[in-house]
């Protein structure tokens, strides 16, 4: 079947997911909605264009509605859609709560139609090459793995400012954070830890650092901040580390840079003389000697966005499945629950 989207919200995300479609094979976008009809000057004028999200439901042309539209609005326009037959792609996150997922979600089944969300950030390049080292062992059994991103502006934008409309950075870049992690780390999680601020915003959250200890004995960090201020060239900071018991990786950038880093000897024994370094003396963490650490290339991976709505549009025909798929997201929704929990109770909060 040809996907014929209806873009429900035309702002800065309406704007990506348009332009994005153009580029697709078995899809187009044939209607645009906004409430705000000063934000449809620039739609492409060969589309239909709406006020009213029914009014979109309505047009028989649409057979795929994309929710683009704040968060707190995503449950009535998932439920409208759903009603009308329409298939649905939601941004993320889908919903405020996993209460409001699961009464969307017994509509969606009801109405027989197909739901996915919007995790386009699996397709990450940074992320992919470390789910890559982590996939294939090439640092040995893992024991920690840490995702960073750092900003320096601070200030939340738009409807993101108002908690009430699911503004915040846990709902923004945690939902994407956190559902990489979980997607890499198959197994259950024993625990959560977490800290979440409001460091210069005064309604809404703009840091975090999460701890989740997996049931294997891998300890997973996410940090976000977004008032991280240096006086580098790079107005942002993305980084991923991982250390295994054969070697430590290490990815920096959207367009990433690292290496897999290993020693060509472990350290048998503490040696008797001490080295002085600019920490002052030490035997355990003086300079290694020449030729004992190794260095490695990252793998290489292909992958860019589209590839999200590659998947959609085969799943939808039947050829794939959804990579994205519901329980998972409703475990990413569970897991920020414990988030604020334990931002608020000041303590670990168990989860499965």
């Amino acid at each position: 079947m040809q996907i014929q989207f209806g873009v429900l919200g035309y702002g800065f995300m309406g704007h990506i997911h348009t332009d994005m479609i153009k580029g697709l094979e078995g899809a187009k976008v044939v209607a645009i909605c906004d409430n705000d009809p000063t934000k449809l000057a620039d739609a492409p004028k060969d589309i239909v264009k709406y006020t009213d999200m029914d009014d979109l439901f309505a047009d028989e042309n649409v057979n795929t509605v994309l929710v683009s539209i704040s968060n707190h609005v995503h449950k009535e326009a998932v439920i409208k859609a759903a009603r009308a037959g329409k298939h649905i792609l939601c941004e993320k996150p889908a919903a405020m709560s996993v209460k409001e997922f699961d009464e969307m979600i017994e509509v969606v089944k009801e109405c027989g139609v197909n739901f996915s969300v919007h995790q386009q950030r699996r397709w990450d390049k940074d992320f992919r090459i470390s789910k890559e080292v982590y996939d294939k062992q090439m640092v040995g059994d893992v024991f920690t793995i840490q995702s960073k991103l750092y900003g320096f502006n601070g200030n939340m934008h738009d409807w993101h400012i108002y908690p009430e409309f699911g503004g915040g950075m846990l709902y923004d870049w945690g939902v994407h954070l956190i559902d990489q992690m979980l997607w890499m780390v198959k197994g259950k999680i024993k625990t959560v830890y977490a800290d979440l601020r409001n460091v210069i915003n005064e309604n809404v959250d703009d840091y975090f650092k999460i701890i989740l200890k997996f049931e294997h004995n891998i300890t997973a960090e996410i940090e976000l901040g977004t008032y991280f201020l240096t006086n580098k060239e790079k107005w942002f900071e993305k980084h991923w580390f991982i250390g295994g018991n054969k070697g430590s990786m290490y990815v920096d950038g959207f367009e990433p840079v690292g290496q897999i880093v290993r020693t060509s000897q472990l350290l048998e024994n503490v040696p008797g003389k001490t080295t002085m370094t600019a920490a002052g003396p030490t035997r355990s963490f003086g300079p290694p000697p020449e030729g004992r650490i190794i260095v490695e290339e990252l793998p290489d991976v292909n992958v860019q966005h589209s590839m999200y709505f590659d998947n959609f549009i085969k799943a939808m025909n039947g050829k794939e499945d959804f990579i994205v798929t519901i329980e998972e997201v409703r475990r990413v929704l569970r897991l920020m629950e414990a988030v604020r929990e334990s931002a608020k109770t000041g303590r670990s909060v168990d989860f499965e």
